[in-house]
Protein backbone atom coordinates (compact mmCIF):
# COMPACT_ATOMS: atom_id res chain seq x y z
CA UNK A 1 0.00 0.00 0.00
CA UNK A 2 1.26 3.72 -0.70
CA UNK A 3 2.10 5.84 2.22
CA UNK A 4 -0.98 7.33 3.61
CA UNK A 5 0.41 10.32 4.18
CA UNK A 6 1.61 11.25 0.54
CA UNK A 7 -1.65 10.42 -0.79
CA UNK A 8 -2.94 13.18 1.93
CA UNK A 9 0.19 15.84 0.98
CA UNK A 10 -0.54 15.79 -2.39
CA UNK A 11 -4.34 16.41 -2.23
CA UNK A 12 -4.09 19.14 0.46
CA UNK A 13 -1.32 20.88 -1.40
CA UNK A 14 -3.67 20.94 -4.72
CA UNK A 15 -6.45 21.96 -3.32
CA UNK A 16 -4.33 25.07 -1.68
CA UNK A 17 -2.95 25.89 -5.43
CA UNK A 18 -6.59 25.09 -7.01
CA UNK A 19 -8.53 28.02 -4.04
CA UNK A 20 -5.44 30.42 -5.19
CA UNK A 21 -5.18 29.75 -8.97
CA UNK A 22 -5.52 32.63 -10.97
CA UNK A 23 -6.82 30.70 -14.11
CA UNK A 24 -9.95 29.06 -14.98
CA UNK A 25 -11.25 26.24 -13.80
CA UNK A 26 -10.60 23.94 -16.50
CA UNK A 27 -7.17 24.46 -16.37
CA UNK A 28 -7.58 22.41 -12.79
CA UNK A 29 -7.99 19.14 -14.48
CA UNK A 30 -4.81 19.08 -16.07
CA UNK A 31 -2.97 20.57 -13.21
CA UNK A 32 -5.02 18.23 -10.82
CA UNK A 33 -2.58 15.39 -13.07
CA UNK A 34 0.65 17.00 -13.00
CA UNK A 35 0.22 17.74 -9.20
CA UNK A 36 -1.31 14.87 -7.66
CA UNK A 37 -1.85 12.28 -9.88
CA UNK A 38 1.48 12.41 -12.02
CA UNK A 39 3.49 11.94 -8.60
CA UNK A 40 1.86 9.03 -6.87
CA UNK A 41 1.42 6.92 -10.29
CA UNK A 42 5.28 6.97 -10.49
CA UNK A 43 5.55 5.72 -6.69
CA UNK A 44 2.98 3.51 -7.93
CA UNK A 45 6.13 2.09 -10.27
CA UNK A 46 9.31 3.04 -9.14
CA UNK A 47 11.50 0.65 -7.48
CA UNK A 48 13.47 1.76 -4.36
CA UNK A 49 17.12 0.59 -6.22
CA UNK A 50 16.53 2.18 -9.28
CA UNK A 51 18.64 5.15 -10.45
CA UNK A 52 15.29 7.45 -10.95
CA UNK A 53 14.34 7.01 -6.79
CA UNK A 54 17.54 8.76 -6.02
CA UNK A 55 16.91 11.52 -8.44
CA UNK A 56 13.30 11.69 -7.80
CA UNK A 57 13.22 14.04 -5.59
CA UNK A 58 15.52 17.04 -7.21
CA UNK A 59 13.81 16.80 -10.88
CA UNK A 60 10.23 16.65 -9.13
CA UNK A 61 9.66 19.36 -6.25
CA UNK A 62 11.35 21.89 -9.34
CA UNK A 63 8.85 20.53 -11.22
CA UNK A 64 5.94 20.58 -8.70
CA UNK A 65 6.81 24.33 -8.05
CA UNK A 66 6.75 25.62 -11.36
CA UNK A 67 3.33 23.87 -11.82
CA UNK A 68 1.92 26.07 -8.52
CA UNK A 69 3.71 28.93 -9.95
CA UNK A 70 2.47 28.62 -13.51
CA UNK A 71 -1.23 28.51 -11.29
CA UNK A 72 -0.77 31.20 -8.93
CA UNK A 73 0.38 33.89 -11.18
CA UNK A 74 -0.38 35.67 -14.02
CA UNK A 75 2.89 37.15 -14.95
CA UNK A 76 4.55 36.02 -18.15
CA UNK A 77 7.99 36.97 -16.79
CA UNK A 78 8.82 33.14 -15.68
CA UNK A 79 6.71 30.97 -17.87
CA UNK A 80 9.54 29.83 -20.44
CA UNK A 81 11.56 29.24 -17.31
CA UNK A 82 9.15 27.48 -15.82
CA UNK A 83 7.59 25.49 -18.45
CA UNK A 84 11.17 24.59 -19.28
CA UNK A 85 11.39 23.04 -15.30
CA UNK A 86 8.05 20.52 -16.02
CA UNK A 87 8.69 19.25 -19.22
CA UNK A 88 12.46 18.59 -18.57
CA UNK A 89 10.73 16.71 -15.55
CA UNK A 90 8.96 14.84 -18.01
CA UNK A 91 11.67 14.35 -20.42
CA UNK A 92 13.74 12.54 -17.42
CA UNK A 93 10.52 10.18 -16.93
CA UNK A 94 10.86 9.07 -20.20
CA UNK A 95 14.26 8.69 -20.24
CA UNK A 96 13.55 6.17 -17.13
CA UNK A 97 10.31 4.56 -19.43
CA UNK A 98 13.66 3.88 -21.96
CA UNK A 99 16.25 2.63 -19.10
CA UNK A 100 13.35 0.03 -17.43
CA UNK A 101 12.92 -1.50 -21.76
CA UNK A 102 16.38 -1.75 -22.86
CA UNK A 103 17.32 -3.56 -19.41
CA UNK A 104 14.27 -6.52 -19.92
CA UNK A 105 13.44 -5.89 -23.85
CA UNK A 106 10.19 -7.16 -25.97
CA UNK A 107 8.84 -8.85 -22.88
CA UNK A 108 6.08 -9.00 -20.46
CA UNK A 109 3.52 -6.87 -22.30
CA UNK A 110 2.33 -5.34 -18.59
CA UNK A 111 5.72 -4.00 -18.33
CA UNK A 112 5.91 -2.51 -21.84
CA UNK A 113 2.63 -0.64 -21.52
CA UNK A 114 4.04 0.80 -18.17
CA UNK A 115 6.96 1.82 -20.31
CA UNK A 116 5.11 3.27 -23.00
CA UNK A 117 3.01 5.58 -20.50
CA UNK A 118 6.28 7.01 -19.16
CA UNK A 119 7.32 7.60 -22.39
CA UNK A 120 4.10 9.39 -23.48
CA UNK A 121 4.87 11.73 -20.86
CA UNK A 122 7.31 13.69 -21.74
CA UNK A 123 4.80 14.12 -24.79
CA UNK A 124 2.87 15.72 -22.40
CA UNK A 125 5.28 17.90 -21.15
CA UNK A 126 6.05 19.49 -24.55
CA UNK A 127 2.49 20.09 -25.07
CA UNK A 128 2.33 22.15 -22.20
CA UNK A 129 5.46 23.87 -22.50
CA UNK A 130 4.09 24.84 -26.26
CA UNK A 131 0.85 25.99 -24.69
CA UNK A 132 2.68 27.98 -21.73
CA UNK A 133 4.83 29.69 -24.00
CA UNK A 134 2.60 30.29 -26.99
CA UNK A 135 3.88 28.00 -29.79
CA UNK A 136 2.12 28.11 -32.59
CA UNK A 137 1.52 24.26 -32.92
CA UNK A 138 -0.93 24.94 -36.05
CA UNK A 139 -3.84 24.29 -33.91
CA UNK A 140 -5.97 27.11 -31.59
CA UNK A 141 -4.69 27.50 -27.68
CA UNK A 142 -7.45 25.42 -26.28
CA UNK A 143 -6.73 22.65 -29.34
CA UNK A 144 -2.63 22.05 -27.45
CA UNK A 145 -3.98 22.58 -24.01
CA UNK A 146 -6.55 20.19 -24.73
CA UNK A 147 -3.76 17.72 -26.23
CA UNK A 148 -1.30 18.40 -23.16
CA UNK A 149 -4.30 16.74 -20.95
CA UNK A 150 -4.88 13.93 -23.29
CA UNK A 151 -1.43 12.66 -22.69
CA UNK A 152 -1.60 13.13 -19.02
CA UNK A 153 -4.66 10.79 -19.04
CA UNK A 154 -5.25 8.59 -21.93
CA UNK A 155 -1.39 8.21 -22.72
CA UNK A 156 0.49 8.14 -19.17
CA UNK A 157 -2.25 7.05 -16.51
CA UNK A 158 -4.45 4.61 -19.01
CA UNK A 159 -0.92 2.77 -19.61
CA UNK A 160 0.02 2.09 -15.91
CA UNK A 161 -3.44 1.32 -15.01
CA UNK A 162 -3.41 -1.39 -17.27
CA UNK A 163 0.13 -2.26 -16.79
CA UNK A 164 -0.77 -2.62 -13.13
CA UNK A 165 -4.00 -5.22 -14.21
CA UNK A 166 -1.52 -6.99 -16.13
CA UNK A 167 0.48 -7.63 -12.98
CA UNK A 168 -2.31 -9.73 -11.47
CA UNK A 169 -4.35 -10.66 -14.49
CA UNK A 170 -3.04 -11.21 -18.06
CA UNK A 171 -5.30 -13.98 -20.08
CA UNK A 172 -4.77 -14.36 -24.01
CA UNK A 173 -6.37 -11.31 -24.96
CA UNK A 174 -4.49 -9.29 -22.72
CA UNK A 175 -1.77 -8.08 -25.24
CA UNK A 176 -3.50 -7.36 -28.25
CA UNK A 177 -6.34 -4.74 -26.39
CA UNK A 178 -2.86 -3.47 -24.05
CA UNK A 179 -1.58 -3.22 -28.06
CA UNK A 180 -4.90 -1.07 -28.90
CA UNK A 181 -4.72 1.04 -26.14
CA UNK A 182 -0.94 1.92 -26.60
CA UNK A 183 -1.23 2.29 -30.35
CA UNK A 184 -4.45 4.67 -30.04
CA UNK A 185 -3.29 7.99 -28.66
CA UNK A 186 -0.85 8.11 -31.59
CA UNK A 187 -3.76 7.54 -33.77
CA UNK A 188 -5.93 10.32 -32.14
CA UNK A 189 -2.76 13.36 -32.39
CA UNK A 190 -2.12 12.16 -36.13
CA UNK A 191 -5.62 12.19 -36.83
CA UNK A 192 -6.58 15.64 -35.39
CA UNK A 193 -3.80 16.50 -37.45
CA UNK A 194 -4.27 14.99 -40.76
CA UNK A 195 -7.50 13.60 -40.88
CA UNK A 196 -10.81 13.36 -39.63
CA UNK A 197 -11.36 9.61 -40.88
CA UNK A 198 -8.25 8.79 -38.73
CA UNK A 199 -9.35 10.29 -35.48
CA UNK A 200 -12.65 8.51 -36.07
CA UNK A 201 -10.81 5.34 -36.42
CA UNK A 202 -8.76 5.66 -33.14
CA UNK A 203 -12.03 6.46 -31.04
CA UNK A 204 -12.89 2.79 -32.86
CA UNK A 205 -9.63 1.52 -31.37
CA UNK A 206 -10.23 3.14 -27.88
CA UNK A 207 -14.21 1.41 -27.85
CA UNK A 208 -12.89 -1.53 -28.89
CA UNK A 209 -9.44 -1.36 -26.23
CA UNK A 210 -11.57 -0.43 -23.39
CA UNK A 211 -14.54 -2.54 -23.93
CA UNK A 212 -11.66 -5.84 -23.57
CA UNK A 213 -10.19 -3.83 -21.05
CA UNK A 214 -13.52 -3.35 -18.71
CA UNK A 215 -14.16 -7.22 -19.33
CA UNK A 216 -10.71 -7.76 -17.87
CA UNK A 217 -11.24 -5.80 -14.42
CA UNK A 218 -14.59 -7.36 -13.65
CA UNK A 219 -12.51 -10.43 -13.77
CA UNK A 220 -9.60 -10.15 -11.94
CA UNK A 221 -8.41 -11.35 -9.15
CA UNK A 222 -7.70 -7.84 -6.69
CA UNK A 223 -6.43 -8.07 -3.27
CA UNK A 224 -9.00 -5.73 -1.63
CA UNK A 225 -12.88 -5.55 -2.06
CA UNK A 226 -12.41 -1.72 -2.23
CA UNK A 227 -9.62 -1.97 -4.65
CA UNK A 228 -11.63 -4.20 -6.76
CA UNK A 229 -14.42 -1.50 -6.81
CA UNK A 230 -12.76 1.25 -6.86
CA UNK A 231 -10.06 0.01 -10.14
CA UNK A 232 -13.70 -1.45 -11.78
CA UNK A 233 -15.51 1.75 -11.52
CA UNK A 234 -12.55 3.39 -13.19
CA UNK A 235 -12.18 1.72 -15.78
CA UNK A 236 -15.76 1.17 -16.45
CA UNK A 237 -15.72 5.34 -16.82
CA UNK A 238 -14.44 5.38 -19.93
CA UNK A 239 -16.85 3.44 -21.19
CA UNK A 240 -18.81 6.17 -20.89
CA UNK A 241 -16.62 8.95 -22.02
CA UNK A 242 -15.23 6.89 -25.14
CA UNK A 243 -18.91 7.26 -26.35
CA UNK A 244 -18.59 11.08 -25.64
CA UNK A 245 -15.57 11.30 -28.06
CA UNK A 246 -17.04 9.31 -30.68
CA UNK A 247 -20.34 11.93 -31.06
CA UNK A 248 -17.38 14.57 -30.90
CA UNK A 249 -15.63 12.92 -33.52
CA UNK A 250 -18.92 12.67 -35.88
CA UNK A 251 -20.01 15.87 -34.47
CA UNK A 252 -16.17 17.64 -35.38
CA UNK A 253 -15.22 15.86 -38.60
CA UNK A 254 -18.74 15.45 -39.55
CA UNK A 255 -21.58 17.10 -38.66
CA UNK A 256 -23.59 14.25 -37.84
CA UNK A 257 -24.12 15.32 -33.65
CA UNK A 258 -23.63 18.56 -31.79
CA UNK A 259 -21.06 17.58 -29.13
CA UNK A 260 -18.59 20.31 -28.89
CA UNK A 261 -15.80 21.79 -26.85
CA UNK A 262 -17.53 22.78 -23.76
CA UNK A 263 -19.70 19.49 -23.31
CA UNK A 264 -16.73 17.67 -23.97
CA UNK A 265 -14.90 19.82 -20.81
CA UNK A 266 -17.62 19.52 -18.75
CA UNK A 267 -18.58 15.82 -19.08
CA UNK A 268 -16.01 14.23 -20.68
CA UNK A 269 -13.24 16.17 -19.11
CA UNK A 270 -14.74 15.61 -15.46
CA UNK A 271 -15.78 12.12 -15.62
CA UNK A 272 -12.04 10.96 -16.46
CA UNK A 273 -10.37 13.32 -14.15
CA UNK A 274 -12.94 11.83 -11.34
CA UNK A 275 -14.24 8.60 -12.12
CA UNK A 276 -11.03 7.78 -14.05
CA UNK A 277 -7.93 9.08 -12.62
CA UNK A 278 -9.29 9.68 -9.09
CA UNK A 279 -10.43 6.46 -8.31
CA UNK A 280 -7.84 4.72 -10.12
CA UNK A 281 -5.20 6.38 -8.51
CA UNK A 282 -7.01 5.84 -4.98
CA UNK A 283 -7.88 1.99 -6.03
CA UNK A 284 -3.61 0.92 -7.43
CA UNK A 285 -2.49 2.61 -4.32
CA UNK A 286 -4.41 0.34 -1.98
CA UNK A 287 -2.71 -2.80 -2.80
CA UNK A 288 0.79 -2.49 -5.53
CA UNK A 289 1.02 -5.40 -7.67
CA UNK A 290 4.15 -6.68 -7.36
CA UNK A 291 6.08 -7.33 -11.51
CA UNK A 292 5.99 -10.83 -12.24
CA UNK A 293 9.06 -10.49 -14.86
CA UNK A 294 11.96 -11.38 -13.14
CA UNK A 295 15.61 -10.83 -14.59
CA UNK A 296 17.04 -14.32 -16.33
CA UNK A 297 20.30 -15.53 -14.49
CA UNK A 298 21.57 -18.21 -16.78
CA UNK A 299 24.94 -17.62 -18.21
CA UNK A 300 25.87 -15.37 -20.79
CA UNK A 301 28.87 -15.83 -23.13
CA UNK A 302 31.44 -12.99 -22.32
CA UNK A 303 32.82 -13.03 -25.92
CA UNK A 304 32.04 -9.67 -28.44
CA UNK A 305 32.91 -9.31 -31.68
CA UNK A 306 34.90 -6.67 -33.23
CA UNK A 307 33.63 -5.05 -36.53
CA UNK A 308 34.55 -7.88 -38.59
CA UNK A 309 33.36 -11.24 -36.59
CA UNK A 310 33.67 -14.22 -38.35
CA UNK A 311 36.73 -15.89 -37.32
CA UNK A 312 38.43 -13.50 -36.02
CA UNK A 313 37.09 -14.32 -32.78
CA UNK A 314 38.09 -17.96 -32.81
CA UNK A 315 41.58 -16.73 -34.18
CA UNK A 316 42.46 -16.23 -29.82
CA UNK A 317 40.11 -18.71 -28.09
CA UNK A 318 40.38 -21.80 -30.05
CA UNK A 319 41.46 -24.96 -27.86
CA UNK A 320 41.00 -27.97 -30.28
CA UNK A 321 38.45 -29.61 -32.74
CA UNK A 322 35.85 -31.53 -31.51
CA UNK A 323 33.04 -34.13 -32.62
CA UNK A 324 30.05 -32.91 -32.11
CA UNK A 325 27.77 -29.87 -30.70
CA UNK A 326 26.65 -31.79 -28.05
CA UNK A 327 28.30 -34.98 -25.90
CA UNK A 328 25.40 -36.59 -24.79
CA UNK A 329 22.07 -35.97 -25.98
CA UNK A 330 20.94 -37.85 -22.90
CA UNK A 331 21.40 -34.50 -20.89
CA UNK A 332 18.12 -33.08 -23.01
CA UNK A 333 16.00 -35.93 -21.96
CA UNK A 334 14.83 -37.52 -24.93
CA UNK A 335 16.23 -41.04 -25.27
CA UNK A 336 13.33 -42.22 -28.05
CA UNK A 337 14.50 -39.83 -31.11
CA UNK A 338 15.50 -41.47 -33.87
CA UNK A 339 19.52 -42.71 -33.49
CA UNK A 340 20.58 -40.82 -36.99
CA UNK A 341 18.94 -37.36 -35.20
CA UNK A 342 21.02 -37.78 -31.61
CA UNK A 343 23.99 -39.06 -33.88
CA UNK A 344 24.24 -36.21 -35.67
CA UNK A 345 24.26 -33.90 -32.31
CA UNK A 346 26.48 -35.41 -30.92
CA UNK A 347 29.21 -36.50 -34.02
CA UNK A 348 28.05 -33.73 -36.44
CA UNK A 349 31.37 -33.28 -38.27
CA UNK A 350 30.23 -36.62 -40.06
CA UNK A 351 27.65 -35.14 -41.25
CA UNK A 352 27.46 -32.76 -44.49
CA UNK A 353 25.24 -29.68 -44.65
CA UNK A 354 23.24 -28.34 -47.64
CA UNK A 355 20.84 -25.55 -47.33
CA UNK A 356 18.43 -23.21 -48.77
CA UNK A 357 17.64 -19.70 -47.33
CA UNK A 358 14.25 -18.80 -48.45
CA UNK A 359 13.69 -15.14 -47.32
CA UNK A 360 10.11 -14.09 -47.40
CA UNK A 361 8.90 -11.39 -50.42
CA UNK A 362 7.80 -8.30 -47.98
CA UNK A 363 11.22 -8.79 -45.97
CA UNK A 364 13.64 -8.95 -49.07
CA UNK A 365 14.35 -5.31 -49.18
CA UNK A 366 15.79 -5.27 -45.64
CA UNK A 367 17.22 -8.81 -46.52
CA UNK A 368 18.84 -6.47 -49.36
CA UNK A 369 20.40 -3.95 -46.89
CA UNK A 370 21.06 -6.65 -43.79
CA UNK A 371 23.14 -8.79 -46.52
CA UNK A 372 25.30 -5.73 -47.61
CA UNK A 373 26.37 -5.30 -44.12
CA UNK A 374 26.39 -8.95 -42.96
CA UNK A 375 28.76 -9.43 -45.64
CA UNK A 376 31.33 -7.46 -43.87
CA UNK A 377 30.79 -8.52 -40.60
CA UNK A 378 30.82 -12.68 -41.46
CA UNK A 379 28.54 -13.43 -38.98
CA UNK A 380 24.59 -14.68 -39.69
CA UNK A 381 26.01 -13.36 -43.42
CA UNK A 382 22.77 -15.41 -45.23
CA UNK A 383 22.91 -15.52 -48.72
CA UNK A 384 20.32 -13.28 -50.53
CA UNK A 385 19.20 -15.95 -53.10
CA UNK A 386 17.40 -18.71 -52.40
CA UNK A 387 20.02 -21.32 -54.72
CA UNK A 388 20.80 -24.68 -52.42
CA UNK A 389 24.50 -24.21 -51.36
CA UNK A 390 26.63 -26.78 -49.36
CA UNK A 391 28.00 -25.21 -45.83
CA UNK A 392 31.27 -26.57 -44.51
CA UNK A 393 33.05 -26.55 -41.24
CA UNK A 394 34.50 -27.21 -38.03
CA UNK A 395 33.86 -27.84 -34.31
CA UNK A 396 36.11 -26.10 -32.28
CA UNK A 397 36.36 -26.87 -28.28
CA UNK A 398 36.79 -23.84 -26.29
CA UNK A 399 38.22 -23.06 -23.31
CA UNK A 400 35.52 -22.11 -20.52
CA UNK A 401 37.09 -19.48 -18.89
CA UNK A 402 37.37 -17.98 -21.80
CA UNK A 403 33.80 -17.72 -22.95
CA UNK A 404 32.56 -18.29 -19.03
CA UNK A 405 30.06 -20.80 -19.52
CA UNK A 406 30.51 -24.77 -19.78
CA UNK A 407 31.70 -27.36 -22.36
CA UNK A 408 31.18 -24.67 -25.05
CA UNK A 409 31.87 -25.85 -29.00
CA UNK A 410 32.60 -23.34 -31.87
CA UNK A 411 30.11 -24.48 -35.16
CA UNK A 412 32.14 -22.37 -38.01
CA UNK A 413 30.17 -22.87 -40.85
CA UNK A 414 31.28 -21.55 -44.55
CA UNK A 415 29.61 -21.19 -47.77
CA UNK A 416 32.57 -21.60 -50.04
CA UNK A 417 35.08 -18.87 -48.92
CA UNK A 418 32.82 -17.27 -46.83
CA UNK A 419 32.08 -17.78 -43.01
CA UNK A 420 28.44 -17.71 -42.82
CA UNK A 421 27.96 -18.42 -38.91
CA UNK A 422 30.20 -18.63 -35.95
CA UNK A 423 28.26 -20.23 -32.85
CA UNK A 424 28.92 -20.54 -29.88
CA UNK A 425 27.34 -23.77 -28.62
CA UNK A 426 26.78 -24.35 -24.45
CA UNK A 427 23.68 -25.37 -22.43
CA UNK A 428 22.17 -24.83 -19.22
CA UNK A 429 20.26 -25.83 -16.13
CA UNK A 430 17.24 -24.27 -15.37
CA UNK A 431 14.07 -25.74 -12.88
CA UNK A 432 15.42 -29.34 -13.75
CA UNK A 433 14.76 -28.40 -16.99
CA UNK A 434 18.36 -28.09 -19.87
CA UNK A 435 18.30 -25.80 -22.43
CA UNK A 436 20.35 -25.30 -25.50
CA UNK A 437 22.42 -21.86 -24.93
CA UNK A 438 24.07 -20.54 -28.51
CA UNK A 439 25.95 -17.35 -28.28
CA UNK A 440 26.33 -15.70 -31.53
CA UNK A 441 29.35 -12.78 -31.59
CA UNK A 442 28.39 -9.88 -33.10
CA UNK A 443 29.74 -6.07 -33.38
CA UNK A 444 30.36 -5.19 -29.46
CA UNK A 445 27.56 -7.67 -28.39
CA UNK A 446 26.70 -11.02 -28.14
CA UNK A 447 23.07 -12.36 -29.63
CA UNK A 448 22.71 -15.40 -27.37
CA UNK A 449 19.64 -17.69 -28.42
CA UNK A 450 18.54 -20.05 -25.58
CA UNK A 451 16.49 -22.72 -26.87
CA UNK A 452 13.88 -25.83 -25.20
CA UNK A 453 14.55 -29.77 -26.70
CA UNK A 454 11.01 -30.83 -27.45
CA UNK A 455 9.87 -34.43 -28.93
CA UNK A 456 7.30 -34.51 -30.84
CA UNK A 457 6.60 -37.86 -32.39
CA UNK A 458 9.97 -38.84 -34.11
CA UNK A 459 10.63 -35.63 -34.72
CA UNK A 460 12.69 -33.05 -33.13
CA UNK A 461 12.15 -29.53 -32.02
CA UNK A 462 14.53 -26.71 -30.99
CA UNK A 463 13.03 -23.86 -29.90
CA UNK A 464 13.26 -19.92 -28.75
CA UNK A 465 9.04 -20.12 -28.49
CA UNK A 466 8.17 -21.12 -24.96
CA UNK A 467 6.03 -24.09 -25.10
CA UNK A 468 3.98 -24.17 -21.63
CA UNK A 469 6.68 -24.10 -19.49
CA UNK A 470 6.33 -21.71 -16.51
CA UNK A 471 9.26 -18.61 -16.57
CA UNK A 472 11.10 -20.84 -18.99
CA UNK A 473 14.42 -19.67 -20.09
CA UNK A 474 13.76 -20.25 -23.92
CA UNK A 475 13.75 -16.21 -26.45
CA UNK A 476 16.55 -14.76 -28.17
CA UNK A 477 18.28 -11.76 -26.61
CA UNK A 478 20.70 -8.81 -27.10
CA UNK A 479 23.90 -8.44 -24.87
CA UNK A 480 26.02 -5.37 -24.61
CA UNK A 481 27.73 -5.73 -21.07
CA UNK A 482 27.08 -8.08 -18.25
CA UNK A 483 24.26 -8.25 -16.25
CA UNK A 484 22.31 -6.95 -19.13
CA UNK A 485 19.46 -8.87 -21.34
CA UNK A 486 17.61 -7.64 -23.64
CA UNK A 487 15.03 -9.73 -25.19
CA UNK A 488 14.76 -9.23 -28.73
CA UNK A 489 11.33 -9.96 -30.60
CA UNK A 490 12.92 -12.43 -32.77
CA UNK A 491 11.35 -16.09 -32.48
CA UNK A 492 13.32 -19.39 -33.94
CA UNK A 493 12.19 -23.40 -34.32
CA UNK A 494 14.02 -25.47 -35.64
CA UNK A 495 12.57 -29.14 -36.74
CA UNK A 496 14.13 -32.00 -37.29
CA UNK A 497 13.31 -35.12 -38.76
CA UNK A 498 14.51 -38.31 -40.31
CA UNK A 499 13.88 -39.79 -43.60
CA UNK A 500 13.17 -43.02 -44.38
CA UNK A 501 16.42 -43.49 -46.37
CA UNK A 502 18.45 -42.58 -43.09
CA UNK A 503 19.28 -38.78 -44.47
CA UNK A 504 17.64 -35.47 -42.14
CA UNK A 505 15.82 -33.16 -43.01
CA UNK A 506 15.79 -29.70 -41.01
CA UNK A 507 13.42 -26.55 -41.28
CA UNK A 508 14.45 -23.72 -39.75
CA UNK A 509 12.23 -20.89 -39.39
CA UNK A 510 12.54 -17.21 -38.08
CA UNK A 511 9.89 -14.70 -36.96
CA UNK A 512 10.15 -10.85 -35.94
CA UNK A 513 7.00 -9.29 -34.31
CA UNK A 514 5.10 -12.74 -34.97
CA UNK A 515 5.84 -12.19 -38.67
CA UNK A 516 7.70 -14.94 -40.68
CA UNK A 517 10.71 -13.40 -42.34
CA UNK A 518 13.11 -16.46 -43.02
CA UNK A 519 13.01 -20.14 -43.49
CA UNK A 520 16.21 -21.95 -44.37
CA UNK A 521 15.75 -25.86 -45.09
CA UNK A 522 18.77 -28.18 -44.40
CA UNK A 523 19.64 -31.62 -46.33
CA UNK A 524 21.76 -33.61 -43.49
CA UNK A 525 23.35 -36.73 -44.99
CA UNK A 526 26.07 -38.95 -42.92
CA UNK A 527 29.30 -38.40 -44.49
CA UNK A 528 30.45 -41.74 -46.51
CA UNK A 529 33.43 -44.02 -44.26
Amino acid sequence: MLNRNFLILYVVLFLGVAYFSVNPWPSLMLTVAQLVYVPIALRLIVKKDDWFTKCFPFIFIPAYMAVVLLQLTASAKWEILLATVYLSFTVVVALYGLSRFFNRGFTHMEEFAIDIGLIYLSLGGAWFFAYVVGIDTGFSPLITWLTAIHFHYSSFLLPLFIGLLGRIYKPAKYSLICLILIVAPMVVAIGITFSKWLELLSVLLYIIGIGGLIGMAWKAPFAHKLQQWLVRISFSALGVTIIFSLLYALGNGFGLTSVNIDFMLRFHGLLNCVLFALLGILGWSLAIPTPTYEMPHFPISTIRGKWVVGEQVLNQIVNNEHRGLVDDMQVYGHSSLPPRIIDFYENTKDYRLVARVKWQNWFKPFAFLYTLASQKTQQINLPFHDDKVEMTGNILALQDDVDGRDHVRAWVRKIEEDTVFVALYSQHQTAQRTYMNIALPLPLATMTGILELNQIGDQLQLTSRTTGVANSDAGIYLTFRENQLFKLPIEENFLVHENPDGTLRAEHQMWIFAWSFLTIDYWIERRAD
